[in-house]
């Protein structure tokens, strides 16, 4: 429509200008029926384009109206898979951006149709999460070792799921530049430039690739393949200023001694994990924590031989006629599960109270006290109180029956919701002697028992790890883990550190009662003995 106004302008200025001396030249009559037939030709033009781009925002409407139907029949499926997810935040950020404003923005409705899409959109990925999709993956990838080429083709840790194009793997590489993540870039650079090579209908530009891989090499160490493929951007982009001045660093950076002399860089692409200059991602504690994760025994468990399983009861009513059955999992700190602890119908309920409440898990910040948020902690929490509902209360008496511990200073109930890659890395449950402020508001002591129930079944990843253990528990919907954090004199048990290793593929929910000090004198009498 604005292509019509701008013709009806010209028209109108060019009769303007001959208006008073058309009907004394039959020349001027006949040029103003060209002008006619150019008119009919732009409405037509016109009218073909619009029909097009509706056309184009059919078939995107069709599109996004068969993969929502296909997901929402199973939508926790679809979306427990990593790949799946970072495809679908990828569809309402940079596709959308892409595709579907330029088209909108071309209609007389604009402000209409954008003010309705606005308003669907708040419920939709925004850049931010797909940021946090990409980091999620590549978080995945380091911890569970997966193949960038399998990841690419579907294949997440043997789990089927779309395939990636070369625009996919591009965006994912391209994102990880970003964050100076080059170890990542060159992986997801070089998967992109192979499927590249593969595609009938190029879904990026070689030249864009070429660009970051070339530069994200550099960066990695490797000089002599950075030149390689600067020369190769160049041969398909002669005029691109910034491979000209790359170019002319690397060769000058060739020419010192260290690279003349063979001692660096030999040709070969060196690829260097950005852990590697992390002290902490370097560490043993956490290189064991991801083996566990994994699957791998890191070490023997103590006492193996000596575990076992069993019913109890504690002579408490609620247990007599159904009693809970124990599995050992380590003796010295004593780490338990109980099976089957909450039924289906509790675990609904209780993730239905929980969900409009969900934001961000927090954790108490040593030195102040205070609740924040952490890149080490990646879930969604909620807290329920006994009172909210009968079923809270219930699973309540339930922890306290079978731990035999007082829960009336215990925290609330917290309910959590693991997201694409969730996590929480190794920590501590209890507050050290050094951390004074921790629970101070609480007025409850410090925590001595840690009670926690899986809500779900993960098809992959997930479980619950302790790396100076050897201990890992996958979850089992209707189970629960315990242990205690403090011995009887009140130390901490250091060994009882663990970790929340990234949900691979599936949907983690769990719930939480951390049991405190205060209350537990006649139910768990202390003692001078360090190791009781």
């Amino acid at each position: 429509m604005p292509i019509l106004i701008e013709i009806f302008i010209l028209l109108a200025a060019s009769v303007a200008v001959v208006r008073s001396e058309l009907f004394t030249s039959m020349a001027h009559l006949e040029k103003a029926l060209w002008a006619e037939k150019d008119i009919a030709d732009e409405l037509r033009q016109y009218v073909t384009r619009e029909e097009e781009r509706l056309q184009t925002i059919r078939r995107i409407a069709d599109d996004l109206e068969s993969h929502s139907q296909q997901a929402l029949k199973h939508p926790e499926n679809h979306l427990a898979n990593p790949v799946s997810a970072f495809l679908f935040t990828k569809r309402f950020t940079l596709d959308w951006e892409r595709e579907v404003d330029s088209l909108l923005k071309a209609s007389n409705n604009i402000q209409d149709i954008s003010e309705r899409i606005d308003y669907l959109k708040q419920a939709l990925p925004t850049f931010e999460d797909l940021n946090g999709a990409v980091s999620a993956l590549l978080r995945l990838q380091d911890t569970y070792h997966l193949e960038t080429g399998k990841m690419a083709s579907g294949d997440v840790g043997g789990v089927k799921t779309s395939i990636l194009t070369a625009s996919d793997c591009f965006e994912l590489g391209r994102i990880a530049y970003n964050t100076e993540d080059y170890y990542h870039t060159v992986l997801w650079m070089d998967e992109a430039m192979m499927k590249l090579t593969l595609e009938r209908n190029e879904t990026v530009d070689r030249s864009e690739i070429l660009d970051y891989l070339s530069f994200s090499l550099f960066k990695q160490g490797n000089v002599r393949h950075a030149l390689t493929l600067t020369e190769e951007l160049l041969l398909l982009a002669p005029e691109h200023t910034r491979a000209k001045n790359n170019k002319a660093y690397y060769e000058k950076l060739l020419l010192t001694d260290k690279y003349a002399e063979g001692r660096e860089d030999l040709g070969e692409t060196i690829v260097r994990n950005p852990r590697t200059v992390d002290e902490y991602r370097n560490s043993h504690e956490f290189t064991t924590y991801e083996a566990l994760c994994r699957g791998e025994d890191t070490q023997p468990v103590k006492d193996q031989h000596r575990l076992k399983c069993y019913y109890l009861t504690n002579n408490n009513p609620l247990l007599i006629l159904q009693p809970i059955k124990v599995e050992e999992a380590h003796l010295d700190p004593w780490i338990v599960l109980f099976h089957d602890v909450m039924n289906d119908i509790e675990m609904a309920t209780i993730k239905n109270l929980a969900t409009p409440k969900l934001g961000r898990a927090t954790v108490h910040n040593s030195m102040t006290g205070k609740l924040e948020t952490a890149t080490y902690r990646i879930s969604k929490s909620a807290w329920l109180k006994a009172i909210e509902h009968p079923i809270i209360a219930r699973v309540n008496n339930r922890i306290d029956a079978i731990t035999g511990l007082e829960l009336n200073t215990a925290e609330e109930l917290q309910v959590a919701n693991y997201g694409i890659g969730g996590h929480y890395e190794p920590h501590f449950d209890f507050a050290r002697k050094e951390e004074t402020n921790a629970f101070k508001s609480l007025g409850t002591g410090n925590r001595i028992a840690t009670w926690l129930t899986y809500m779900t079944d993960v098809e992959a990843g997930g479980a619950t790890v302790f790396p100076y253990l050897g201990v890992k528990l996958f979850p089992e919907k209707g189970a629960a883990a315990f242990w205690f954090n403090l011995y009887r004199n009140g130390d901490g048990i250091f060994n009882t550190r663990h970790a929340a290793c990234p949900v691979l593929v599936g949907t983690k929910w769990v719930s939480n009662k951390w049991i405190h000090e205060r209350g537990q004198e006649f139910r768990r009498p202390c003692s001078l003995q360090m190791d009781e």
